[in-house]
């Protein structure tokens, strides 16, 4: 059935199992970020949809935004002095975006339907080992060529393959579109294969260019309009 969830539009793909830091200052996502702290909202869960090039007016539309979003989870917020706020948030669950209500609440809520993984296909369990292996060599690559040892942490052995590829992305400087691509893919297997081709393409690029290319968004906090 669908649900009602706050929306926090923004120029980032959100995956499930990422961490998202965000600087609130804007004075409806201030007022989101105190109903969550206090409970108003409940679970302590908003979405966050990315939103459609090119950015130019305040998002009060449906088609403003992508279709496919996630539920992120607020783990910690520190008010600041003058009433902004740091929160780092966690993604949880994919959802399509039905409709945008901008005027019964002081932000965004929209309504949303939950959307569940594929389940695997008998055929495709015996190769979900070795899927998961090479994307998890695909990442290694990725990190050792773009990072520090010490700045990048390999899932857990025991992470849920049907997981594996969201955490795998998660760090890394994917372009929007491929990050969006992973979010909507629903079939676990293929997903898997995704996340090796794009880890493997950007490491290349990498190692080509000996630097990493950072977007936009990296030189400054997750931006919005509202």
């Amino acid at each position: 059935m669908p649900e009602t969830l706050p929306l926090f539009p923004l120029q980032t793909v959100l995956l499930p199992g990422a961490n998202l830091p965000l600087h609130i200052f804007e004075p409806r996502y201030r007022q989101l970020t105190v109903d969550l702290v206090t409970g108003t909202v409940p679970e302590k869960r908003f979405g966050v949809v990315a939103m459609k090039a090119p950015v130019s007016e305040e998002v009060d539309k449906v088609d403003q935004v992508l279709a496919v979003g996630c539920s992120a989870l607020l783990r910690q917020a520190t008010r600041l002095g003058d009433g902004r706020y740091d929160i780092i948030t966690t993604g949880e669950r994919r959802f399509r975006l039905l409709d945008l209500d901008a005027t019964s609440a002081p932000y965004l809520v929209g309504t949303v339907e939950w959307i569940p993984d594929d389940e695997i296909p008998a055929a495709g369990a015996d190769r979900i080992d070795s899927l998961a292996e090479s994307a998890r060599a695909a990442y290694r690559r990725y990190c050792e060529t773009a990072w520090e040892r010490e700045d990048w942490d390999e899932p857990a052995d025991d992470t849920d393959p049907a997981a594996l590829a969201h955490l795998l992305a998660a760090d890394a400087l994917l372009p929007m579109e491929d990050r969006q691509a992973l979010l909507e893919e629903t079939r676990p297997l293929h997903r898997l294969r995704m996340v090796y081709s794009l880890l493997t393409r950007e490491a290349g690029i990498i190692a080509a260019l000996h630097a990493v290319p950072a977007p936009a968004s990296s030189f400054s906090a997750p931006m919005n309009l509202n």
